[in-house]
């Protein structure tokens, strides 16, 4: 009888580990795939990396792509801290002001906005890595 249930949770454990290496492997290549489309890069910088040889499936770019998943989840894990705490704040802000969403804002958009995401641009130094978001609106009056 343990046999059975110790063979039972074994293909169990094994199915699991397949259904995630395949979920796995099927979006780590449509982000090779789409990687040149995700890219935010003005129209000067697209036609000069459209005519510049790319090879996704070289090495470089598979240790690129390894080096940037290992580095999101620390990254990653600290920003949604960061932006939690920042959401806890502002809404302290804005209860103890009276309900001044200048206040708030002031701490929402800078904590909550930015890079959640280790891209491989950022790696190779064509894009700047924010961790603290900057307001596009102007203040409120």
């Amino acid at each position: 009888m343990s046999t059975n249930r110790f063979l039972r949770m074994q293909a169990g454990r094994v199915l699991v580990g397949a259904t995630f290496c395949t979920l796995l492997v099927m979006t780590g290549e449509s982000v090779l795939a789409h990687g040149e489309d995700i890219s935010e890069t003005s129209p000067s910088q697209s036609q000069s990396s459209l005519s510049r040889p790319s090879n996704l499936a070289s090495p470089e770019a598979a240790g690129l792509q390894a080096a940037c998943w290992a580095l999101t989840v620390p990254y990653g894990a600290a920003k949604m801290a960061y932006a939690i705490g920042g959401g806890i704040v502002g809404g302290l802000a804005w209860a103890i002001t009276g309900g001044n969403m200048e206040v708030a804002k002031s701490i929402w958009i800078p904590s909550m906005t930015g890079e959640y995401i280790v891209q491989p641009q950022h790696l190779t130094g064509e894009k700047h890595l924010y961790f603290v978001g900057v307001s596009s609106e102007p203040p409120l009056s």
